[in-house]
């Protein structure tokens, strides 16, 4: 796609109408904080993070399942469809396990750990009822009190193969997102624009509008060019980028890994006969 293209409607985008101004995205320099009824800290960054929170008696915080690396005794897991059964199969589309596992301190404060399943950061970010949305892959866990909602990401990422929901996330308090890799920011003033690799999103502040399209102009190009479907932003906002791809990685693996019927190796020899 080439030329000057005016900036995309809510509507085309995917985000609803009417956001209030953003504040930013907060992020403790020391990734440590506190909100209502919690403590965090974000330890071992950029490459094996760890995130832990320290809840008040009776106060709970939900994650993805899976996420739970070590938690006290007195804390109570609930795992449940939420949203019901349409949410269910929400979530399940978009890439996230159809549960949300819930954490609760009884009796007590009590302690919870969480990580992603693969290296990388995590941030911690304190909503200040602001809208954020949120690469399905990179929700982690986040305040009970947060609205998590699973939207359309746009047609084309589904032909692009790089995700075809993205999760967006409203209200006041604790939202904890990871990455594969390090963290990148990069701030966008009203009108700019800027161009990233879908496959390195991580998540966006709800002013920030953005078209999905083809890396570079025309089928053939995009192919040797080695980009798949990228987005392209508008400020002001902020986008939370990780420096490393997932899906990339995966690819450069490939060739190393056993074929179907290649008996465990990972080459295939066809002597004829």
């Amino acid at each position: 796609m080439t030329g000057t293209t005016a900036a995309p409607s809510p509507a085309s985008t995917g985000q609803p109408a009417g956001f209030a101004q953003a504040h930013g995205i907060h992020i403790d320099e020391d990734s440590r904080g506190q909100g209502g009824g919690y403590k965090y800290e974000v330890l071992h960054q950029p490459a094996f993070s760890l995130a832990v929170i320290q809840l008040q008696a009776e106060q709970s915080i939900q994650a993805e399942a899976g996420a739970m690396v070590s938690m006290s005794a007195n804390i109570e897991l609930q795992s449940q469809m939420k949203g019901g059964l349409f949410g269910a199969i929400k979530r399940a589309a978009g890439g996230e396990s159809a549960f949300v596992s819930t954490f609760t301190a009884h009796g007590a404060p009590g302690e919870v750990t969480f990580a992603p399943g693969a290296p990388g950061d995590i941030a911690a970010i304190e909503l200040n009822n602001q809208t954020f949305f949120v690469q399905s892959s990179s929700y982690l866990a986040g305040d009970a009190s947060l609205t998590v909602d699973t939207k359309w990401g746009g047609a084309k990422s589904f032909f692009g193969g790089e995700g075809l929901f993205v999760l967006m996330v409203q209200g006041r308090g604790l939202l904890l997102v990871s990455s594969f890799g390090a963290i990148h920011r990069k701030v966008l003033r009203a009108g700019e624009r800027y161009v990233v690799d879908t496959g390195h999103l991580v998540a966006w502040e709800g002013t920030t509008q953005y078209t999905l399209r083809k890396a570079a102009a025309g089928f053939f190009r995009s192919i040797v060019s080695g980009e798949g479907i990228v987005a392209e932003f508008s400020g002001p906002g902020e986008i939370l980028i990780q420096t490393r791809n997932l899906a990339a990685l995966a690819g450069l693996l490939k060739p190393f890994f056993p074929t179907q019927g290649g008996g465990g190796s990972g080459f295939n020899i066809n002597l004829g006969g």
